[in-house]
């Protein structure tokens, strides 16, 4: 899944690890810790997961825990690649690993929904 929005990569790399900023665009708490294998944790705890990577203004990793998920189940992997382009930044999503097709269905319109469309807004502003 790409997006582009129109920030520039550090910007976006922000608004997707710093806490103060995931509030504002998401209106939910949010963290990812600044290392390799921090803890990330999303939608007031909705989604649970550790630090894969983290590069500022280029990519971001995680695993990826639903509350709603089965304990037995494998977390996914969230990667993003940012790429600076004329209007702004090029996010590449990868989401991989889900348990089954019905969750890979409802997350691929909840990245837009949840996370897209409200950064779009944010940075509109």
């Amino acid at each position: 899944m790409n997006v582009t929005i129109k920030a520039a990569p550090e910007d976006i790399f922000a608004a997707l690890t710093n806490s103060k900023i995931i509030l504002e665009w998401c209106g939910q708490k949010g963290n990812v810790e600044a290392k390799i294998g921090g803890k990330f944790e999303m939608f007031d705890g909705w989604v649970k997961g550790k630090v894969l990577a983290y590069e500022p203004g280029r990519s971001l990793a995680y695993t990826w825990h639903p509350a709603e998920w089965q304990k037995e189940w494998d977390a996914s992997i969230v990667t993003y690649a940012l790429t600076k382009t004329k209007s702004g930044t090029k996010i590449s999503l990868k989401h991989s690993g889900f348990p089954n097709e019905q969750e890979m269905k409802s997350h691929h319109s909840g990245w837009d929904k949840h996370v897209f469309e409200p950064l779009k807004e944010f940075f509109k502003a």
